[in-house]
C-alpha cells in the first residue's frame, strides 16, 4: 500500500512538472518575425489596427486621436496685445501677471491679476525693504480690470489690497483665482508674509468673498489649505490656487515648488472641499501632474484637461484625465500660455460634459531688460473647444521668424566653453 501510494504521488508530481514546463514555453514563446505579413497601411488608420506594433505605433494610439489636426486636446496658440495697460514706459514700476480665469458677468469679462506699482523694480532678497520690491510679485495687490471684446480693457482699480500685519498676505497677495458659488464669488490667492526670496516662495493659500464680481471683497483672514506637513513636497509654499466645480464638489489645483537638489521641482496637487471655506482635503495621490509651472485646467467631456508648461519631463503637454487625478498626455505643443486664465464658461457649471476653451489672458515675463524686470498681460487664442473648427490653429507645423531662434543664442560663458572643446581636440590631433 505504501509503494502503490508513493508511486502515486510521484506520478502526480511528474505530470505537474510536465504541466508547469509546457505553461513556461507558452510564456516566453518568441514573438515571430512574420506576425505582420503585410507592412503598415499608407493611409494611417483612426483606430488602432488589430496588428503588432512598435511602441511608437502602440504609443500613438494612446492619444485622443492618430493625428495632431484631428485631436481635439491640440492645437496652436495665437498672442495678441492688449490695449488699456500702461506700463510707464517699462520702466520697471509696473508689473502685471498672473491673471485668473475670465468670468462673464454683467454683459462684460472680468479678470483679476497681480499688479505690482512700486518706486523700483524688483532688488532682490538682500536689498529689498517695506518700500522695495525682492521681486517682481513682492508688495502685489490683486487688481481686475473688464472689457466688452477680450481686447481692450478697462482697470478697475485694486480689488483685494494688502491686509495690515500680521494678517495673512501681509507683505504681498498674488496670483489670484476665482471661483462662483451659489451666485456668490471667492478669490483664493497667495498670501506672502515675508518677502519672496528669503527663503523660496513660502506662502500658503487665503481667501476673500464678495456678492458681486466688483467687490468688495471680505478677507477670510485664516489660511484656507495650509502647507504640508515637514518633510512632505508642499511644506513650503501652495501656489497659484485655482478652482473648478466637478462632482457637486470644489476642485482646487495647485502648484509647490520642492527638493532644489540642486534645483526646485514643480508639480501639481489637488485638493478637495463641499464648501469654499473649507476645509479642503487634498488628495492621497498627490502631486496628480508631475510637470508645469503654472495651473491652467478646464472641464473638458466627462473629465479635467490642463495646460502643462515649461517645467519637467512633460512639460510643453495638453494633458486630460477623467476623473480629474490620473492625468495623460493628449498632445504635444509649443508657444503655450504663460499662467494661462482661460474663458471658460463652464468652470462653475458643475458640467458633466465639458466643452473646452477657446481664448484667455496669459503674462510674458522679464520685460523691461536687466534692472527693470516686470511683466506684462497678453491675450491668446486656440482651440481646444468642442464647439469650433479653426484649421489654421490645428496645423503642426508652425513657422517662426528667425529671430524667434536666433534670440536663443549661445551665452559667452558656452561659447568659451566651446572654444576650450576646440582647443583640446585640436592639441590631441
Amino acid at each position: 500500500m505504501k509503494f502503490i501510494f508513493q508511486k502515486t504521488i510521484a506520478v502526480l508530481f511528474l505530470g505537474l512538472l510536465i504541466f508547469s514546463c509546457s505553461s513556461e514555453k507558452k510564456e516566453v514563446k518568441p514573438i515571430s518575425q512574420n506576425e505582420n505579413t503585410e507592412g503598415f497601411p499608407y493611409l494611417l488608420p483612426e483606430k488602432k489596427p488589430n496588428r503588432s506594433l512598435s511602441k511608437a505605433l502602440e504609443r500613438n494610439y494612446t492619444y485622443p486621436a492618430s493625428k495632431p489636426e484631428n485631436n481635439e486636446l491640440y492645437t496652436l496658440f495665437k498672442y495678441t496685445k492688449l490695449k488699456g495697460f500702461d506700463y510707464n514706459d517699462h520702466d520697471g514700476t509696473i508689473s502685471r501677471r498672473d491673471p485668473s480665469k475670465i468670468i462673464f458677468e454683467n454683459d462684460k469679462y472680468y479678470v483679476w491679476y497681480t499688479h505690482r506699482k512700486t518706486n523700483t523694480p524688483p532688488q532682490g532678497a538682500d536689498k529689498c525693504n517695506d518700500t522695495i520690491p525682492s521681486s517682481d510679485w513682492d508688495l502685489s495687490e490683486i487688481w481686475y480690470a473688464t472689457s466688452v471684446d477680450g481686447f481692450t480693457w478697462e482697470e478697475q482699480g485694486v480689488a483685494i489690497p494688502r491686509p495690515p500685519k500680521p494678517n495673512v498676505g501681509w507683505r504681498s497677495v498674488s496670483t489670484a483665482d476665482v471661483l462662483k458659488w451659489n451666485g456668490k464669488y471667492y478669490m483664493y490667492y497667495q498670501g506672502f508674509m515675508e518677502a519672496s526670496g528669503k527663503r523660496g516662495d513660502d506662502c500658503p493659500v487665503a481667501m476673500s468673498s464678495a456678492d458681486s464680481p466688483d467687490g468688495p471683497w471680505t478677507p477670510l483672514n485664516k489660511i484656507v489649505i495650509p502647507n504640508g506637513n515637514e518633510g512632505e513636497w508642499d511644506q513650503f509654499s501652495i501656489h497659484d490656487p485655482y478652482p473648478l466645480v466637478r462632482d457637486g464638489k470644489i476642485y482646487l489645483y495647485y502648484k509647490s515648488d520642492f527638493d532644489k537638489n540642486p534645483r526646485y521641482v514643480r508639480m501639481q496637487g489637488l485638493a478637495i472641499a463641499d464648501n469654499p471655506e473649507g476645509p479642503f482635503t487634498k488628495h492621497h495621490l498627490n502631486p496628480v501632474i508631475s510637470s508645469g509651472h503654472e495651473t491652467t485646467l478646464f472641464p473638458f467631456k466627462k473629465g479635467i484637461a490642463a495646460l502643462v508648461i515649461r517645467d519637467g519631463h512633460e512639460h510643453n503637454t495638453i494633458q486630460y484625465a477623467e476623473d480629474g487625478v490620473n492625468f495623460e498626455i493628449a498632445s504635444i505643443v509649443e508657444l503655450m500660455p504663460n499662467a494661462g486664465g482661460p474663458f471658460i464658461p463652464d468652470a462653475f457649471s458643475n458640467t458633466r460634459f465639458g466643452q473646452g476653451i477657446n481664448w484667455g489672458l496669459s503674462h510674458f515675463t522679464n520685460l523691461g531688460g536687466k534692472g527693470k524686470s516686470h511683466s506684462i498681460l497678453a491675450r491668446f487664442d486656440c482651440d481646444l473647444n468642442l464647439n469650433t473648427n479653426y484649421p489654421e490653429m490645428k496645423k503642426n507645423r508652425p513657422r517662426h521668424n528667425l529671430d524667434v531662434y536666433f534670440k536663443q543664442g549661445l551665452s559667452k560663458k558656452q561659447r568659451k566653453l566651446i572654444m576650450e572643446d576646440n582647443e583640446r581636440l585640436k592639441n590631441k590631433s
